[in-house]
């Protein structure tokens, strides 16, 4: 399994908070609210590709029809490849801070 980026393992963690309101606008404001960080759409949509190409998060497309035009939304969820995923990321940073008390940075 490869090792997940960070901006990877913050997306999907947003993913799995949001559930079903999982869409590109609702992520970021997520990702802003747990990390103070604001992501660029850019930054956003690419990682999120990444993320469904490497099979860590589906998505599908939702019409929304009660807004002019009827703009497209996109959702969405987290696999269970991403979930697998994130579980040996969360291994692997608690392995390298262990032991570690004090800071010495």
């Amino acid at each position: 399994m490869k090792i997940l980026s960070v901006n990877e393992q913050i997306l999907l963690i947003a993913i799995w908070w949001l559930k079903d309101e999982a869409y590109g606008v609702r992520i970021r404001e997520k990702i802003e609210e747990m990390t103070g960080k604001i992501f660029t759409f850019g930054t956003l949509y690419n990682t999120l590709d990444n993320l469904a190409k490497k099979g860590y998060a589906a998505s599908r497309d939702v019409q929304v029809l009660n807004q002019a035009g009827g703009n497209r939304r996109v959702y969405y969820t987290i696999t269970k490849a991403g979930l697998d995923s994130l579980r040996e990321a969360k291994k692997l940073q608690e392995a390298i801070w262990k032991g570690i008390h004090e800071y010495p940075f």
